[in-house]
């Protein structure tokens, strides 16, 4: 299994769309992906799990990835948040 702590960096946070993308990721692999914020824990391939952290800007959210896959899961995952999610910021 791998945990890493990620930053939500871009400006509107965890946002539907951010979230969308993180799902799209997330479903490409066989991998149980989970995301720990503040007391929560969800499956990252679920939106509405992920709209109801409510992570800002600013804030850490932890994934664990465990599964034959892991490592590119994570590599891709960590990707998307320091692109800011393709937002152009």
């Amino acid at each position: 299994m791998i945990e890493k702590k990620l930053d939500v960096i871009n400006k509107l946070g965890l946002h539907a769309r951010a979230a969308a993308k993180v799902v799209s990721v997330a479903s490409r692999y066989d991998s149980r992906i989970l995301v720990l914020h503040k007391s929560q824990t969800i499956d990252a391939k679920s939106i509405m799990g992920l709209l109801m952290l409510g992570a800002a800007k600013g804030s850490s959210v932890t994934f664990q990835v465990e599964g034959e896959d892991e490592q590119h899961a994570m590599d891709e995952l960590e990707d998307l948040f320091a692109r800011c999610f393709d937002e152009g910021e």
